[in-house]
């Protein structure tokens, strides 16, 4: 028997091992790379309707500069208030419900060192023999049976739509 017909096997596999990055799901990635939502193309130019130069502006913003913020807002159907105007009367009510039990000034603070712990909880071993992902497993505990939620509130009385069959 000769080797010949397991050249192209071993290329194969060899070619397999050297797969795609793992994105989101690398638990490891100790730089973040570029910031792709740091980037904003600029708006199309235009003729304005005096051709003449308008005065300068220091500090001023430029036409073609785009403002994400106030473009969401636009597109969701609000209006774009001053920054630092404070919450608009119409949502004082939503805003004092919301903030009903407190709030935690630091909690994008406190939430980033929790998930460093279950970061670093989910070690090696989470990867099995071969390596692997670890992104499931380390947030496993956090899944939610779709099925037993729609089960515990169909107990509970509550109206709720229609699931498909379950495994």
């Amino acid at each position: 028997m000769t080797a010949r017909p397991l050249i192209p096997a071993l290329c194969l596999v060899v070619l397999a091992a050297c797969g795609g990055g793992r994105g989101l799901h690398d638990l490891d990635r100790t730089s973040w790379g570029p910031d792709e939502f740091s980037v904003l193309p600029a708006l199309p130019l235009e003729i304005p309707p005096v051709l003449g130069l308008p005065p300068p502006t220091p500090g001023g913003v430029n036409r073609t500069d785009r403002n994400p913020v106030a473009e969401g807002v636009a597109a969701l159907g609000g209006t774009q208030r001053a920054p630092g105007a404070g919450v608009p009367a119409a949502d004082t009510a939503l805003v004092a419900h919301a903030g009903r039990n407190g709030t935690d000034p630091a909690i994008r603070t406190t939430l980033a060192s929790e998930d460093a712990a279950i970061r670093r909880g989910a070690g090696q071993g989470a990867r099995g023999l071969f390596g692997g992902d670890r992104y499931f497993p380390a947030y496993a505990f956090m899944a939610l049976d779709a099925y037993a939620e729609m089960a515990r509130f169909r107990a509970l009385g509550v109206r709720v739509p229609t699931a498909p069959p379950g495994n």
